[in-house]
């Protein structure tokens, strides 16, 4: 079994920071991809930012040069560094791993979510 748990969420002022963390444990293999979502109230989960086991990074055009993904291998653990902040960052925030497992052995990636955490920015 494996549990992504996400932690670093809260409410901050416009033109604030906070860091998000996202730590995946258990019967783990390999893992490919680690990414944010985020999922405003009424509106769809869209992709944040994506990064690749060998650390090549992609965001969505409305983060990009305020967040900053990155990931720690050794800990199977992947941040976002959030940058001035705007109201329309206002969302609850969901880790995303694209990996397989020992338990039960698998050889084709599958996708685990973490429960989210909720990022409100007032104005």
């Amino acid at each position: 079994q494996v549990q992504l748990v996400e932690s670093g969420g809260g409410l901050v002022q416009a033109g604030g920071s906070l860091r998000l963390s996202c730590a995946a444990s258990g019967s783990i293999r390999s893992i490919d991809s680690m990414a944010w979502y985020r999922q405003a109230p009424g509106k769809q989960r869209d992709l944040v930012a994506l990064i690749g086991s060998g650390g090549s990074a992609n965001y969505a055009d409305s983060v990009k040069a305020r967040f900053t993904i990155s990931r720690n291998n050794v800990k199977n653990t992947v941040y976002l560094q959030m940058n001035s902040l705007k109201p329309g960052d206002t969302a609850v925030y969901y880790c995303n791993a694209r990996l397989t497992t020992y338990l039960p052995i698998s050889f084709t990636p599958s996708d685990y979510w973490g429960q989210g955490t909720q990022v409100t920015v007032s104005s």
